[in-house]
């Protein structure tokens, strides 16, 4: 049964130069035309069947936000039809319907009531929503004292209080804290296995992985992808590497929200960095355990004798994670005058936990950039990590594992012979 049919559907809005030009249309009924049109969404159809988990990604801009609005009420769509068969509980912006003043019991139960429960359903969910939410005292309190996280605890817990037939999530859940994110995943896991339509929209190439079956890309406000999440992921990847080095540098910028820190002589200049996957395609999404080269593309501007060219991991907090160079690998190395250029190429494999991380870059003397460091470039590029459904585990380093188990009673009977299960 197809419970979400989007036909063909477009947003568009108008932009204008400057407040005369908006007000010069309006007296004017029209006539006179001050504004360009900037469509969010355009052309776009899809359907989705009950019981359905669907991930939504593409870039900042995409449209995503605007796909939810759309699909929730909260923005009308300039054209095309959509027909939604059920009840929908969303999670898109925080705040949204919630009133600073009022304390958190008062904005569930408006929230509940906005989900078509009446006074009397919502005030009988109020413990299950304090038990959930284990915003304890603070319950009590003003929304405006609540901090993002609490916030989403309090969204959420209202939003899934009653498992809703569909379940729309836009990135709210980012800004939790992990062990909150944890609580909320199983939440939504467990309402998937009860038949609940799950649209979730994240940057995370993991979440969607390990959420949904399949998965939308947008792309300046159209469907370019609609797929497995392995197919539409590695077509990001490829839009991804399209990208210029510019481009890429300035979404480092914004997604780690730090300044790229970049020093050095001068004498050696690193002029690209690449990521390349197994099949040497550009790539900024690497499953876990498989091999990646990083590839440093150098131009010499002076005579150096014996450059190293080392290579920095670190997470999304910015710890060290995997570091190393051609000094500490013996790799033979030589001369270089001004005008000559190399390329390094490492040649790893991405033992890595699922998540973002960052690359540095470094061309120096010795075994360390602390002495004759000629170009540091810290944060070059930003990569993410995703599960390669081989086992699941948590955090940074994927070790390789084995487990077993023995009984005493077989221990006893056959010396040291262990007896796996």
């Amino acid at each position: 049964m197809r419970q979400i049919y989007v036909n063909k559907i477009g947003k568009k809005y108008k932009r204008f130069p400057h407040h005369w030009a908006r007000l010069a249309e309006y007296f004017t009924g029209g006539r006179y035309c001050g504004h360009k049109a900037q469509w969010a969404l355009k052309n776009i159809s899809f359907l989705i069947q009950s019981g359905e988990a669907v991930g939504i990604i593409g870039h900042n801009g995409a449209g995503k936000s605007t796909l939810l609005k759309i699909l929730t009420g909260t923005t009308l769509a300039t054209e095309g039809t959509i027909k939604i068969d059920g009840r929908v509980a969303a999670l898109l912006e925080l705040g949204i319907g919630f009133h600073p003043e009022f304390d958190g019991i008062k904005n569930a139960i408006m929230s509940c009531q906005t989900l078509g429960l009446t006074r009397e359903e919502s005030e009988k969910l109020l413990p299950e929503i304090e038990r959930f939410s284990e915003l304890g005292d603070y319950i009590d309190q003003p929304l405006r004292v609540y901090s993002t996280g609490m916030q989403m605890r309090l969204a959420f817990s209202t939003a899934t209080a009653v498992r809703p037939d569909i379940l729309i999530i836009d990135e709210a859940l980012s800004v939790g804290d992990a062990y909150f994110q944890h609580k909320c995943m199983k939440r939504i896991r467990s309402f998937k296995e009860q038949g609940t339509t799950l649209l979730f929209v994240s940057h995370d190439p993991g979440a969607v992985k390990s959420l949904c079956e399949r998965a939308i890309l947008l792309d300046k406000g159209r469907l370019i992808k609609d797929a497995s999440p392995d197919s539409v992921l590695d077509y990001y990847n490829g839009m991804i590497a399209k990208k210029r080095s510019d481009e890429e540098i300035r979404q480092v910028e914004n997604e780690l929200g730090r300044t790229v820190t970049r020093s050095g002589t001068g004498q050696a200049q690193i002029q690209q960095i690449e990521m390349l996957d197994e099949n040497d395609r550009k790539a900024r999404a690497f499953r876990v355990g498989y091999v990646a080269k990083i590839q440093c593309h150098i131009q010499f501007n002076d005579y150096i004798e014996n450059p190293t060219v080392g290579i920095l991991i670190r997470d999304r907090l910015g710890n060290d994670v995997f570091g190393t160079n051609t000094y500490h690998l013996n790799i033979p190395n030589h001369s270089y005058h001004g005008g000559e250029s190399i390329v390094a190429t490492f040649t790893l494999k991405l033992n890595l936990g699922q998540g973002n991380y960052s690359l540095c870059a470094a061309v120096h003397s010795g075994d360390t950039h602390l002495l004759d460091n000629f170009d540091w470039w810290d944060q070059c590029l930003v990569f993410q990590m995703v599960p390669n459904n081989s086992f699941s585990f948590i955090g940074c380093a994927a070790l390789p594992v084995q487990a077993e188990i023995e009984t005493l009673k077989d221990r006893k009977e056959n010396g040291e012979q262990i007896v796996t299960v």
